[in-house]
Parts: structure tokens; C-alpha cells; sequence
């Protein structure tokens, strides 16, 4: 009697790290909620895996700490179940341009089908184009200037339904505190108060100081979207200002006519205690 059988799922070996990770992160892709997948996945590139250890670039330090405690676990686990060894990863910060490119192995000699090198701004036969528009995005030197990770949020709400109302001046005012702030919807964190000067507000929007204090004491302004407090302070001569104390608004308001319109009134004291009108305001 011939002996049984056992039957196997044959099990692809995997060494490149990039096609190790293009696995990992579609099974992530399927795993977590689609924005935390385009926030904080997304933009990790592979760039090497030597000594059993996987090293993994972010943007910036922010996101490095961010997957380090939330999302490092995951991925040790899905990397050690694709590449079938235990390993170590490490997350540095960079733009990933420094990776490794797909590895052959150490007995083989190079493939005779590898496809010819591919004009700049071409995919690569088989490739993905949106890879491609990824590396244009973050993988080059000028990106890293630019930094296109760390761009501002406008809606289109803002710009259409508040700017008629607020002015552009206001409008560029609002922005420039808004980058002077820090919210992450995603995790809840918000650092939007601030200590400020009125010139630096004004650089930044590239407007006047003057401009600066009219947009500040607007009645929608301040009921909205800034409040703002004149910092004094005691010295030897006396009380002098040093400043202003800013407290910044990050998510956009309905507009007062579409609170009406749409019977959402908004909640017009969104400020802190601190930021409360005085009887001499």
C-alpha cells in the first residue's frame, strides 16, 4: 500500500523587501480604516532588510513615533509571515529614495527578461503608475524642500461660502495661524493655542500688522474662527505687552446663513475660558 500524501499550500518565497512589502501593506490596506491606511501607511517605503532586520522610511519624525507605538506590531507580524523569519523592524525618517532595489538571489545570475531601463516619467512594463506618482510626490530632492506630507487642509466651503463674507485678507490671516497650529483628526490631538506677535502673523500672511488687528477685531472673525488676548508683562519700568495669547479655530463653521438654512446652528463659543470678551472688549 503506497503511503498518504499530505497536501500543501506551496508557500512563495519571498526575500526583496519591496515585493515583501507591496504584500504587507495590501493585506493593511484591507485591515484598517482607509484614512489611517492613506495617512500613515501610505507613504512608508522600503529600504532594506539585511541581518534580520526590515528597515522602513517615514516622512518625518512625527509619523515614525506615530507607527512605532500603534501600527509597529502589526507589521513585525505580517513581514515575519511573508518573509517566513523572525526579524526586527526599524523605522527611520527619510524619503525612501535609497532603497534597495529587488534582490536576486545569491546562486542565480541576473535575469536576461529584467525589462530595459524606462524613460523618465514612464512606468515600468508591469508597474504601477500610481507608485510612480507617489515617488514623483515624495521621492525626490525637490519634495523634500516642498514637503508635500505637510500640507494645509482648505475646503472648498471655506474658500467659496466664508471668503465672500470674511475677506481675502481675513482669509489669509485664518491660514497663517492655522500652520502656526497643530490638529490631527484622526487621534484627537490639537495644540491650536499659542503665543504670538502681531508681526509675525502679518509676515506670515503677508499682510500688515495693521491688516493683522482689523482682521483680529472683526465681529465673524473673532466669533468664529480667532480670539486672541494682548500678553502683558511687569518689568522694572512698569507693565508692558509682549505679545498676544492666540487661540486658533482648525475645523470650518457653517456660515450664519447656512446655520439658518440648514437649522444647524453652530456653536458659537468654541474658545476657552481664557479667551471669554472682557467689558472693555
Amino acid at each position: 500500500m503506497e503511503p498518504m500524501l499530505q497536501t500543501q499550500t506551496p508557500r512563495i518565497q519571498v526575500t526583496d523587501p519591496v515585493e515583501a512589502w507591496d504584500r504587507v501593506s495590501g493585506i493593511l490596506q484591507g485591515e484598517i480604516s482607509r484614512s489611517m491606511y492613506e495617512t500613515w501607511v501610505q507613504h512608508l517605503q522600503p529600504v532594506s532588510y539585511q541581518n534580520s532586520v526590515f528597515t522602513l522610511a517615514v516622512p518625518n519624525a512625527y509619523a515614525r513615533d506615530w507607527v512605532e507605538s500603534r501600527l509597529k506590531s502589526k507589521i513585525t507580524r505580517l513581514l515575519e509571515g511573508t518573509l517566513n523569519a523572525d526579524l526586527e523592524v526599524e523605522l527611520v525618517v527619510g524619503d525612501g529614495k535609497n532603497r534597495l532595489p529587488a534582490a536576486q538571489p545569491a546562486a542565480e545570475a541576473p535575469s536576461e527578461e529584467t525589462p530595459p531601463e524606462t524613460k523618465p516619467g514612464k512606468a515600468a512594463p508591469g508597474g504601477s503608475s500610481r507608485k510612480l506618482m507617489l515617488q514623483r510626490a515624495y521621492g525626490s530632492k525637490r519634495a523634500s524642500i516642498i514637503q508635500p506630507e505637510r500640507g494645509q487642509f482648505l475646503t472648498h466651503y471655506f474658500f467659496s461660502r466664508w471668503t465672500p463674507l470674511i475677506g481675502h485678507s481675513a482669509l489669509a490671516v485664518i491660514l497663517a495661524a492655522r500652520g502656526m497650529c497643530y490638529w490631527n483628526p484622526l487621534t484627537g490631538e490639537l495644540r491650536n493655542t499659542l503665543e504670538t506677535e502681531m508681526s509675525e502673523l502679518a509676515e506670515r500672511a503677508s499682510v500688515s500688522v495693521r491688516t493683522v488687528k482689523e482682521v483680529l477685531n472683526s465681529e465673524l472673525v473673532k466669533r468664529y474662527f480667532l480670539r486672541y488676548r494682548v500678553r502683558r508683562v511687569m518689568t522694572p519700568n512698569g507693565v508692558r505687552t509682549a505679545g498676544i495669547l492666540l487661540q486658533v479655530r482648525m475645523d470650518d463653521p457653517l456660515t450664519p446663513e447656512d446655520q439658518q438654512a440648514y437649522s444647524l446652528p453652530e456653536e458659537e463659543r468654541w474658545y476657552s475660558a481664557e479667551f471669554e470678551p472682557l467689558d472693555d472688549d
